[in-house]
């Protein structure tokens, strides 16, 4: 959900204590979401929605960074017009030490085992 502040736009994202592990578990189970989130964690800063080329829909695409901010996974937010992306790793690991290190660490290894 889109709200306006001050003349601004502004995503809703749940509270650290709001984020449940399975829906971090439900987000992160797919293929086209986990791609997102990779490439968040070795992005050096925040990435725009129209960075990430995947082989789906549009509509599709918006579905997938919905569901990776609904579940706490990604923080978005406006800059200008574009809408950008960042990995809220401090959340997570605060919430789940080690989860996301070994799902990336786990990700690497299937990428690099399913290339053969």
């Amino acid at each position: 959900m889109t709200r306006e502040t001050g003349g601004s736009r502004v995503l809703e994202h749940p509270e650290p204590a709001a984020i449940r592990l399975e829906g971090v578990l439900h987000a992160l189970a797919d293929p086209m979401r986990l791609r997102v989130v990779c490439e968040l964690a070795s992005a050096e800063s925040e990435l725009s929605c129209s960075y990430f080329e995947l082989p789906v829909t549009k509509s599709t695409t918006t579905h997938h960074f919905r569901v990776l901010r609904e579940s706490g996974v990604i923080r978005q937010f406006y800059r200008g017009t574009a809408k950008l992306n960042a990995l809220r790793r401090d959340d997570l690991d605060a919430l789940f030490p080690g989860l996301l290190d070994a799902v990336l660490k786990a990700a690497g290894k299937e990428e690099t085992r399913l290339a053969v």
